[in-house]
C-alpha cells in the first residue's frame, strides 16, 4: 500500500473540480471579454470564482486578480515595486522564502536593485524585533515580503504583527500565503498586508492559475503584463476560465472544510512523528516549537541521505519529498533549514511529509510501518561505513 504525502507540492483536484473544468471546457469556452452570449457567460463564471477566491482570503473580489500561479503573483508584487521604486528604497524579504520571491530578489539586486534580508530565528521565524532591526539597518525599505506559511517547514509568521511593525514606518507588507490559503484561516483584511499571493493547485485547483490579492491603493506597483485592459488592467491576457473556474471551486471546498480538516490533519501530522520519535531513530521536526500548519513535517533523520530515501520510498509507492518542489533535481541543502541555522550535513537528511483532503489515518500507518525499517537500514550501512 502506497500513499501520496506530498500536498505541499500539489494537491490532487477534488472530483469535483475535475467535474467543473471539464464541463468549462466543453460548453463554457467563450471570451470573457466579449459582449455576446458565450463571453457573458464566461465572464459570469469568472466573477462567481473571484468571490470564492476572495471569500477564502478574507478580501473584497475587487482585490483579486488572476494570474497564471503565485510565481507570477510574487515576481509582479516585486518586481512591480522595484521598477516603480528606480530603486530608490529597499525591498526586504524573509531569508526563509520561497524560490518565486528568493530567486526574484537575487535577479534584482543583480540589476543594481537595494535587497536585503531578514533574518529568521532558530525556529524559522521573522520576529517582529528581527523585523524592526532590519528596517532600520537597510532603509529607507520600500517593500517588506514575508511568506505566510513556509512550504517546507510549515512553520506560520506572524503576519499581522510584521504587518504592525511594517505600519508604524508606514512600508507596505506582501505575505506568500499560497501555503496557508485553505489550510487554516486567512483574512486578508485582517492581517494588515497590502498583497497577498495564492496559488489554485495548492488547495486541489488546476495548475498553472493563481492570484494576487492587492490594495492598490496601499501598494500601487505597474503591471507585471501589458496588453489589453484584462483583470481590470491589472494583467493583461485572456483570463484561462477553466482554470480560474476551477480555482473558485477549489477554494469553495476549501472554505467549507477548513476547520475539520485542519484537525483531521493535524491529527495525521502527530500521528506520524510520535509514531518515529517512538521508534527510537532519532528524527527531530523542524519548527516543533513553533506554530506550524496542521498537516506539514519536516523531519531531519541522522546519518541519511535525503535523496536514497527519497527514491526507496517511492519504489515503495509512497510520495514524499525533500524540500521544495520547486527545488527538485538540487542535490544542495535546503536554503530554508541553513536560515535556520542547520547544519548542511543534517539538512540533507530532511524530509518533508504533507498531507491532504484524502489522506487516510491507514496511509499514515502503512507509511510508518515502510519507513522507519529504511531509515534503520540506511542507519546502519552508514555507520558500517564510517
Amino acid at each position: 500500500m502506497g500513499a501520496y504525502l506530498d500536498y505541499n507540492a500539489t494537491a490532487p483536484p477534488d472530483p469535483a473540480v475535475r467535474g467543473e473544468v471539464a464541463e468549462c471546457l466543453a460548453e463554457g469556452w467563450g471570451n470573457p471579454s466579449s459582449v455576446h452570449g458565450w463571453g457573458r457567460r464566461a465572464r459570469s463564471r469568472l466573477e462567481t470564482a473571484r468571490e470564492r477566491v476572495a471569500a477564502l482570503a478574507g478580501c473584497s473580489p475587487r482585490e483579486v486578480s488572476f494570474t497564471g500561479g503565485a510565481t507570477e503573483a510574487n515576481n509582479a508584487v516585486l518586481k512591480g515595486f522595484a521598477w516603480q521604486d528606480g530603486g530608490a528604497r529597499t525591498l526586504l524579504v524573509g531569508a526563509t522564502e520561497h524560490p518565486s520571491v528568493r530567486e526574484t530578489a537575487r535577479y534584482l539586486a543583480g540589476r543594481g536593485f537595494p535587497v536585503a534580508e531578514v533574518a529568521v530565528d532558530g525556529e524559522g521565524r521573522v520576529t517582529p524585533a528581527a523585523l524592526r532591526e532590519a528596517l532600520e539597518a537597510h532603509g529607507p525599505v520600500g517593500l517588506v515580503s514575508v511568506m505566510w506559511a513556509n512550504n517546507e517547514t510549515g512553520v506560520l509568521q506572524p503576519v499581522a504583527e510584521l504587518a504592525a511593525v511594517c505600519a508604524e514606518y508606514g512600508i507596505p507588507l506582501h505575505t506568500d500565503a499560497v501555503q496557508a490559503a485553505g489550510k487554516m484561516p486567512v483574512d486578508f483584511a485582517g492581517s494588515g498586508a497590502a498583497a497577498m499571493s495564492l496559488s489554485a493547485h495548492k488547495i486541489g485547483g488546476p495548475q498553472g492559475v493563481g492570484a494576487l490579492i492587492r490594495d492598490a491603493r496601499r501598494l500601487p506597483v505597474d503591471p507585471f503584463l501589458h496588453g489589453g485592459g484584462h483583470e481590470r488592467e491589472r494583467r493583461a491576457g485572456t483570463e484561462n476560465v477553466a482554470g480560474i473556474l476551477g480555482f473558485g471551486v477549489a477554494a469553495g471546498l476549501a472554505r467549507e472544510r477548513l476547520e475539520a480538516a485542519g484537525a483531521h490533519a493535524r491529527g495525521l501530522r502527530d500521528r506520524l512523528e510520535d509514531g518515529l520519535r517512538g521508534a527510537g531513530v532519532g528524527v527531530e521536526v523542524v519548527g516543533d516549537a513553533a506554530e506550524r500548519l496542521p498537516n506539514t513535517s519536516c523531519l531531519l533523520l541522522p546519518d541519511v541521505e535525503a535523496e536514497t530515501l527519497l527514491m526507496n520510498l517511492d519504489l515503495s509507492g509512497f510520495a514524499v519529498s525533500s524540500g521544495s518542489a520547486c527545488a527538485s533535481g538540487s542535490l544542495e541543502p535546503s536554503p530554508v533549514l541553513l536560515a535556520m541555522g542547520i547544519p548542511s550535513n543534517r539538512a540533507r537528511g530532511s524530509l518533508r511529509v504533507s498531507t491532504g483532503w484524502a489522506t487516510t489515518a491507514g496511509e499514515v500507518e502503512a507509511f510508518l510501518e515502510t519507513l522507519v525499517p529504511q531509515v534503520r537500514r540506511l542507519q546502519d550501512r552508514a555507520v558500517h561505513s564510517a
